[in-house]
């Protein structure tokens, strides 16, 4: 049977910071979600809040309140939230304290490692629980350095990037693999991040929690795992950060070390400047000039997708036609419109590709 968890939001649901529970709600997810704690929201549906879909994860007070509603008992507590430098917010380490209590595993993608709380790893042994910190380090001698095999692949490969932290990339990520499969194109997707080991992804490492002299490495070994064990058409790279985003510049690994050969370039039209830095004045880049920059670097720009959040409908679809124009490129709204249409250019791509 599939493990379960309470996934904790407290209080942060409806920020950027939830996009893990987020992505655990919309699914896939290697546990089985009975919840999220929320108090903010208790009492009503975590996929009506998120978009509008009634799936049937409810909103919890707290983790007292799920285990008097719930027998048996969850068998595992999540951090959902990714906050900025991956710290522990106070709201959390309470609840995380009553599911230690309770026995169950707890599981962490956050930087500030539960496993070296005392109290927390006292309450789990003591309890028959256990901790699961996703961002611990692997020592060196369990990573991989880039060896170029993956220059020799034929495997089509597609980065997924974006303007700014916390815009979606999974996400569309996510929606591009299932719509390519839902039509008959064997897409497999390289996870970079704790949410998408969280999802149950079997290939990828995490990005951020990687010495940084192996980060290319994994990066290829996770490429040439996933070509070796599936018989995959495609392959989707999840993109980390922005290429300039001055708090930690990611991105042209994919395209040099993953050898990309194309990008969908994730955009917020409502931002002016990287997520939690606006009072340093930290603008985002004109979409055009990135794609320059890609360009540079080695891969064409395929098409882009915009996170609408702050627009209308009407402003979300005309920002998508003034870009189309501008861009000369698809422009495309996967939470609204799905993935459909990036099938297309992707299929029409990889033919050119040959």
């Amino acid at each position: 049977m599939q493990e379960t968890a309470i996934a904790l939001a407290n209080g942060h649901f409806k920020t950027v910071f939830a996009k893990t529970t987020h992505g655990l709600v919309r699914g896939p997810s290697r546990y089985r979600l009975l919840g999220v704690v929320d108090p903010s929201l208790a009492g009503q549906n975590a996929g009506v809040v998120l978009d509008g879909r009634h799936r049937d994860v409810p909103f919890f007070e707290s983790i007292s309140d799920v285990l008097d509603r719930h027998n048996p008992r969850p068998t595992h507590c999540l951090v959902g939230v990714a906050t900025v430098g991956g710290v522990l917010p106070d709201d959390l380490y309470e609840d995380l304290k009553a599911a230690a209590r309770a026995g169950m595993t707890l599981v962490n993608g956050l930087h500030h490692l539960l496993s070296d709380d005392p109290e927390l790893a006292r309450l789990t042994q003591e309890n028959g629980g256990s901790i699961i910190d996703i961002r611990k380090p692997k020592p060196a001698t369990e990573l991989r350095f880039w060896s170029g095999e993956v220059l020799a692949l034929k495997t089509p490969r597609v980065a997924v990037l974006g303007m700014d932290c916390a815009i979606g990339k999974r996400t569309t990520c996510m929606m591009l693999r299932e719509a390519c499969r839902a039509r008959g194109l064997r897409a497999e997707m390289i996870y970079t991040g704790q949410t998408g080991w969280l999802q149950g992804i079997p290939h990828g490492f995490i990005f951020d929690a990687t010495l940084n002299d192996f980060v290319c490495g994994e990066l290829e070994g996770a490429i040439l795992d996933c070509a070796r064990d599936t018989e995959a058409d495609l392959i989707l790279m999840e993109g980390q950060s922005a290429l300039r985003n001055p708090s930690g510049p990611a991105g042209s690994e994919l395209i040099l070390s993953g050898a990309a050969h194309g990008v969908i370039l994730q955009h917020a039209p409502r931002r002016r400047f990287f997520e939690d830095f606006e009072e340093f004045g930290c603008a985002i880049p004109p979409v055009a000039e990135e794609i320059d920059l890609i360009r540079l670097l080695g891969a064409d720009v395929w098409a882009v997708t915009l996170f609408t959040k702050g627009m209308t409908p009407d402003e979300a679809r005309a920002e998508r036609a003034r870009l189309a124009d501008t861009l000369g490129l698809p422009v495309v709204l996967p939470l609204e419109d799905g993935a459909d249409e990036l099938v297309d250019v992707v299929r029409e791509r990889i033919a050119a590709i040959g």
